[in-house]
């Protein structure tokens, strides 16, 4: 299916999958390796790299968590142009008053929350879709 960047289409299709597991955002050392298929994300920063690590990972290599979170992903195909889709989603997790953390891949979005609000959050995404 090609990406989709209609904002009502995308809210209609949100189709949110909580993701198993607990991950958490961490900075690597300046000198530290890791092997790129543990991570879910990475960003360069000034202070350090970032990372989103499952959290039993992050315990095996040293890295001291910043948050632990739960990963929701958007499993529809959003168009890296589409507009409206972010600020409608946090809005939606805002006024449910969870905090979200968002990292948007080449074809999906992802949300990383405060695991416990995962199920709120989830409950919160399904209302956006449904509305």
């Amino acid at each position: 299916m090609p990406p989709i960047a209609n904002l009502a289409e995308l809210l209609r299709n949100l189709q949110p999958k909580l993701n198993a597991g607990t991950f958490v955002f961490a900075t690597l050392a300046a000198d530290q390796d890791i092997n790129v298929g543990d991570v879910v994300a990475l960003v360069r920063e000034p202070e350090g790299i970032s990372v989103v690590i499952e959290e039993s990972q992050a315990a095996r290599l040293g890295l001291t968590p910043v948050m632990r979170c739960a990963w929701i992903t958007l499993t529809v195909n959003s168009d890296l142009h589409a507009v409206g889709l972010t600020a409608a989603f946090s809005s939606a997790l805002g006024k449910a008053g969870i905090s979200c953390n968002v990292v948007a891949g080449t074809n999906h979005d992802h949300i990383f929350v405060p695991v416990a609000d995962a199920h709120a959050a989830m409950e919160a995404l399904q209302l956006l879709q449904g509305s």
